[in-house]
């Protein structure tokens, strides 16, 4: 009879173990709602595809990508949002704005706003053509919040907006325009670019997000395309200090923001660290390649042209930093996407994002 009872009660424990667990889970899905993604080609998943632009991530791009190709995205497979709405528990990637079919109740679980060329600043990009700046990329969720409040109520949708995740990925293209022009003082114009970048994401939280994750600008001078555009043998020093002072207006920004704008959440990941880290150290990630595109033309690191119909893709993409003269491949990305997540204060702060996800 003894035994019986014993066994009766590890039973029962174990259920309540069960139980316990599959509770907490639920609770800890239900912290984020949804993601919406908003940036440049750092996480555009398509939405040059339907405007009159010179950038669009022609095949091979997204060569490795599950869903086939052309995927919309600059790499040979997953971005680093991608990677992150994965590691959330989403099984779906958040669909490009602008595709026909990113209707109905699609919109309740995400959407991705990035626009290949885009910047903070309106002007950014228009070299390209037509562009999806951040201000148009803010005004098309403001639409997105219009749709939700129109399917499931307000009080609703506030909930789902609240609990969503936000994840910006912009300003490099910024910082790019401004080193090519040789008539703007540095210092001044990185404070217009910062006080336009302020009231964006003012205005996020006014339109109910509350958990904003935002990256830094990476060290666009260790890129191919500044390495073979400059003739340099490494990394261009110029192009990283503007990136870092950047950087730093940045995160005192969010960290303001945070401080002043009630129950806000702005976590400052440092993309910069993220992809030197990457790079000084990338025979111990696996790599065999940190300076040279995989998918290039011409150039001595294929940085002088795109990524395109007539470019030439290396064999095994896992063994290089960079897919093309800009953008990293799926191996660097999975790796930043891990510190992103869950990566201590020399990655990521205050909170990294599974913390933030989890707030």
């Amino acid at each position: 009879m003894g035994t019986i009872l014993k066994r009766l009660i590890t039973i029962c424990s174990m259920y309540q173990i069960i139980a316990i667990n599959f509770w907490s889970g639920i609770c800890s899905a239900q912290n984020v709602s949804t993601v919406f993604i908003f940036g440049d080609s750092l996480v555009e998943v398509g939405n040059n595809f339907y405007i009159n632009t010179l950038a669009k991530p022609v095949f091979p791009n997204g060569i490795d990508f599950a869903e086939g190709s052309p995927s919309g995205r600059y790499t040979n497979a997953r971005t680093v949002g991608d990677i992150i709405e994965e590691e959330l528990g989403f099984k779906n990637y958040s669909p490009p704005y602008l595709a026909p079919n990113t209707t109905g109740d699609l919109i309740l679980k995400g959407v991705n706003y990035a626009s290949s060329g885009s910047g903070i600043l309106n002007s950014t990009g228009s070299i390209f053509g037509e562009h999806i700046c951040m201000d148009e990329q803010i005004s098309y969720f403001a639409k997105t919040r219009q749709d939700i409040i129109s399917r499931i109520g307000a009080p609703a949708a506030q909930s789902l907006l609240r609990k969503a995740l936000y994840f910006l990925a912009i300003g490099a293209n910024d910082i790019f325009a401004q080193q090519k022009s040789t008539k703007r003082d540095i210092n001044v114009y990185l404070d217009t670019l910062v006080s336009k970048f302020k009231s964006q994401l003012t205005t996020l939280y006014n339109l109910d997000a509350r958990k904003i994750a935002v990256t830094n600008c990476p060290p666009l001078g260790c890129t191919p395309f500044e390495i073979d555009h400059l003739c340099a043998d490494n990394c261009v020093s110029s192009f990283n200090d503007v990136a870092k002072l950047y950087n730093t207006r940045l995160k005192s920004l969010l960290q303001e923001l945070t401080t002043k704008l009630s129950e806000s959440n702005f976590v400052y990941v440092d993309n910069y660290a993220i992809v030197e880290d990457i790079l000084q150290n990338y025979r111990s990630y696996g790599f065999e390649n940190a300076d040279s595109a995989c998918c290039q033309v011409t150039g001595r690191h294929g940085g002088l042209i795109a990524c395109g119909y007539l470019s030439r893709v290396c064999p095994d993409r896992t063994k290089y930093v960079f897919w093309d003269p800009y953008h990293t491949t799926e191996s660097a990305n999975l790796i930043g996407a891990k510190h992103a997540l869950d990566g201590g204060l020399e990655y990521v702060s205050p909170i990294n994002i599974r913390q933030l996800a989890n707030s």
